[in-house]
């Protein structure tokens, strides 16, 4: 369990603050995460690591001269927002462009595309280098769909190594690119994690098996196995990185044998004495081994083997020099220009709305009521939608759409409060729930809220439900590019949109809905986190599904 937290929903900001403090010498807060506590002296590639929090020292631990600019820090287990993102690259950018670098899940390729886009449009370049190393998650020819869990670790270095050299942004997205290309690992977990203030963890494994390849966010493994000595685990573990090793590889790697938070350094020093002696009788050399906490998933009981295979060119950007709070390696020479001053926040200007009618004004407030009324049942099912979501995916969903839902309320309501008519309400729920949440859902909810509350407008005091829920689908799906059958919340919009279409009212449009959602239980995951336990998914119905049904048929009785 996690022992210390005052307000669990806090917990990731907290956690953030307080390293921060300790290594006030090193990294400064931003919005959204974290950068250098100096600036380059001259302009460099800023390398800038994100995903959710709960796998210290990933992200922001690593930030520091030969690694990281900056991170990019979620929720727990949840994607940054686009604006967290965009908050942190305008910090940590100093002319020579940024890289993203994240692990493939859903919610980080939407939020981290988002900021790049973003930031194009204001004049700084950005890339992505997107971690695929998880061989558990998809097969060999399906290696664009893995996900990225412990090999983050060796891409980042890397990444942030080539940047210290001095390479251009387009140089040192290919060496990030290419140390993915040759990174391979394998996980398994012995006991699932708990978020703080859950009373549960959210998976358990079976007394005496083990879960073969395991995700970082709390994912349980593929498939349950009977728990090997370390020595079997270890011929495990590396025939099944072996059986991956890159056509034309060389016998010189880098391996990281990675703790995900319970499993302690001497049980790893175990495991590590068979890993090492079967990569030698390999014909491998192992250079620059790291054997420890490195990526982790708050206090799951699991390890995980990383290999990456080196020329000489990963090589040297392997064996260069890092100083970070969690991680050190050589000396390093690096120049700097003063350290900046204390950020100066200024206040945001007011949102200028467009005049808004009597009647538009009139709409916004039974919207904002019906916002509030969307967020009691919210709260009282966070609960139960982690708990659906943990089932093959990272449990997060409950209190991502808590999250999503209290700043779309806060950020409606603060509209109407400076004049705006129901549309600009709507658009600026959107934007705050974006902000906020996080996630794919996040992305979604937000873009599709901004979407409904276009098509409203300012003026009109009379909706038709009809064109505002298209704006709000259409703008979903083409985000978020699922299709009815791939087990999302689409397999419920879908058939709440087209029962709409054809004339029902609202309340058995959403009565629809929830059939719908009930029957993705059948469905099998074709994106999103759930997609790798595809087989432990049938049975459950899907997390985004169920919340789009519950808030459909919580509105019904306000809607006209």
């Amino acid at each position: 369990m996690t022992y210390l937290y005052d307000d669990p929903a806090a917990f990731a900001e907290d956690a953030l603050a307080g390293f921060c403090d300790l290594h006030a010498g090193a990294v400064r807060r931003v919005p959204g995460g974290a950068v250098r506590a100096d600036r380059p002296a001259r302009p460099k590639v800023a390398v800038l690591p994100g995903g959710g929090s709960g796998h210290y020292p990933a992200f922001y631990g690593v930030i520091g001269p030969g690694f990281a600019d900056g991170a990019v820090s979620g929720n727990l287990f949840t994607s940054p927002s686009a604006q967290d993102a965009c908050s942190v690259a305008a910090a940590a950018d100093s002319g020579a462009g940024v890289v993203f670098s994240y692990g493939n899940y859903a919610g980080d390729v939407l939020n981290f595309g988002l900021a790049a886009e973003s930031l194009r449009a204001r004049g700084i370049r950005a890339e992505h280098v997107v971690v695929t190393d998880d061989i558990a998650s998809a097969p060999p020819q399906q290696a664009e769909q893995r996900r990225g869990i412990a090999g983050d670790f060796v891409v980042f270095k890397i990444l942030g190594a080539a940047a210290e050299e001095g390479l251009d942004l387009d140089e040192v997205v290919r060496a990030g690119r290419k140390a993915n290309a040759a990174t391979r690992t394998i996980g398994t977990a012995f006991s699932g994690c708990t978020f703080p203030g859950s009373d549960t963890p959210l998976f358990t494994v079976p007394d005496g098996q083990m879960g073969l390849g395991l995700g970082i966010h709390g994912e349980p493994g593929l498939r349950d196995l009977p728990l090997p000595s370390a020595a079997v685990l270890a011929e495990d573990f590396v025939g099944r990185i072996l059986a991956e090793k890159p056509g034309g590889a060389g016998d010189r790697v880098a391996v990281v044998l990675n703790g995900l938070g319970s499993v302690k350094h001497e049980e790893l020093f175990v495991l590590w004495t068979r890993i090492a002696a079967l990569l030698r009788e390999s014909g491998h050399t192992p250079v620059l081994p790291e054997v420890g906490e490195l990526v982790t998933s708050l206090d799951m009981a699991g390890v995980s083997l990383t290999v990456t295979w080196l020329d000489e060119e990963l090589e040297r950007w392997w064996r260069a020099p890092a100083a970070t709070p969690a991680f050190r390696r050589g000396e390093i020479r690096h120049e700097s220009a003063a350290a900046p001053a204390a950020d100066v926040v200024a206040e945001p200007a007011a949102p200028r709305y467009a005049a808004a009618s009597p009647e538009s004004r009139k709409l916004a407030e039974a919207m904002l009521d019906g916002l509030r009324a969307a967020r009691k049942a919210l709260h009282r099912a966070e609960t139960e939608l982690g708990a659906i979501d943990a089932v093959a995916g990272d449990g997060d969903h409950g209190r991502g759409m808590v999250r999503g839902i209290d700043a779309a309320l806060a950020g409606a309501e603060s509209a109407w409060h400076d004049g705006a008519g129901a549309g600009d309400c709507l658009a600026a729920a959107g934007d705050e729930w974006a902000a906020r949440a996080g996630g794919t859902s996040g992305v979604l909810w937000g873009a599709g809220l901004r979407a409904a509350g276009e098509a409203i407008g300012a003026e009109s005091g009379v909706v038709d439900v009809r064109v505002v829920v298209d704006a709000f689908a259409d703008r979903v799906v083409r985000l978020g590019g699922a299709e009815p059958g791939d087990k999302t919340m689409v397999d419920a919009l879908e058939p709440f949109r087209t029962a709409l279409v054809v004339g029902k009212p609202w309340a058995e449009a959403a009565a629809v809905a929830e059939a719908a959602a009930r029957d993705t239980a059948a469905l099998t995951p074709k994106k999103g986190r759930a997609r790798p336990l595809a087989e432990r998914s049938v049975g459950t119905p899907d997390a985004g599904a169920v919340s789009l049904a519950l808030i459909v048929r919580t509105l019904a009785e306000g809607i006209r």
